[in-house]
């Protein structure tokens, strides 16, 4: 597994450094007068797929956090329910005499 896992890695590696030397013309990236960069390529895509994978990860955190509330609440309700279930219990009637049917 993990001879796949390098092979795997190295084809990206390949693919970035290939992709990276093929895309190297410059950009110019203007917003009115507050930004004026010129910038390859290659880099503006990285950038916006490396801002796509923060946005996702943080997003993935918010949605953890979400998910241990929610087992957080289920756990307390199912703690009460349990209690109740124990409490409710009736303690077995213990008769002072017991008889069988072959008992008189």
């Amino acid at each position: 597994m993990k001879v796949i896992y390098t092979v795997i890695i190295v084809l990206v590696m390949l693919f970035v450094i290939t992709f990276s030397l093929e895309n190297t013309f410059l950009i110019r990236l203007k917003y009115y007068d507050l930004m004026n960069i010129s910038l390859p390529t290659y880099m503006v895509v990285f950038i916006a797929f490396l801002i796509g994978v923060i946005f996702t990860g943080f997003m993935g955190i918010v949605e953890r956090f979400r998910l241990n509330r929610t087992i957080n609440k289920l756990n307390k309700t199912i703690r009460e329910l349990r209690r109740e279930v124990r409490d409710s219990k009736k303690e077995p009637l213990i008769e002072d005499e017991y008889k069988t049917p072959g008992d008189q």
